[in-house]
């Protein structure tokens, strides 16, 4: 069945780059029109998805911040009328460090983006959903949501809180037509990554070995199953946690 989300209108944050872009032109692709969120100005993402013909706007916001998130959803709204998506993958990877090293800074603003970000969108994007009588999220989290990761302390932390606080929530939506799912992408040919790597040949070498597949995962590949998650083909599924990796939780 060929999915299509004429009509529809779907929220990407962190839809500047990689995952997040990767999925708003997804969501593009299959009709619908687009709100792309990011902390930082930047229209590359709604022109892109403009060059194909389709609708999008772009709204700052940072997502640990209340008024911020409520302000977002509030535009959405005013200028499309509705919400039937939203894909909550605004993140950041934090400071490297032992869990010993861990700063409380690092901590504090990893966990601030990363998980009450998550919870923001959802309690300002629920209501909305609910008065229509349906909608989908799919919240970003991780491989590091499912397992260890060592150096990564405050960011493991927060991707396993992600993953606890979507199968709260689709307890929650179940009887009100919401499903709520995550997506735990593996390693992903990111922005984010290169970070990590810091682009070094041996950095690089050593996460591809991380993947028994031997590759990074594209952000093509996971907007395919947020696209998935959010179609009719995917009714029946609410409060999962999708590995969408190479290998990688199975190792």
């Amino acid at each position: 069945m060929e999915i299509s989300f004429k009509n529809k209108v779907a929220l990407v944050t962190g839809g500047s780059s990689g995952i997040g872009r990767a999925t708003a032109i997804a969501f593009a692709k299959k009709g619908a029109k687009v709100v792309v969120v990011d902390w930082i100005e930047n229209n590359e993402t709604v022109n892109l998805i403009k060059e194909l013909g389709s609708e999008a706007i772009f709204i700052k916001c940072d997502v640990s911040k209340m008024s911020d998130v409520k302000m977002m959803v509030e535009k959405a709204i005013i200028e499309f009328g509705r919400l039937d998506y939203a894909f909550n993958n605004a993140g950041i990877e934090g400071i490297q460090a032992n869990t010993w090293d861990c700063t409380e800074e690092n901590w504090d603003k990893t966990i601030n983006v990363d998980l009450k970000g998550i919870w923001l969108c959802m309690k300002y994007e629920i209501p909305e959903m609910i008065k229509q009588g349906k909608g989908v999220i799919v919240n970003c989290a991780s491989v590091a949501g499912l397992i260890g990761f060592a150096g990564l302390p405050a960011y493991v932390a927060s991707k396993h809180g992600v993953v606890g606080l979507t199968k709260t929530a689709a307890l929650e939506c179940a009887k009100l037509g919401i499903r709520v799912n995550a997506v735990c992408p593996g390693v992903i040919q990111t922005p984010m990554i290169d970070r990590l790597t810091h682009k070094e040949k041996e950095n690089i070498e050593q996460f591809k070995d991380l993947e028994p597949v031997g590759r990074f995962g594209l952000p093509e590949e996971i907007a395919n199953a947020v696209i998935w998650m959010c179609s009719d083909e995917a009714s029946y599924v609410t409060g999962h946690a999708m590995a969408v990796d190479g290998g990688f939780v199975a190792k």
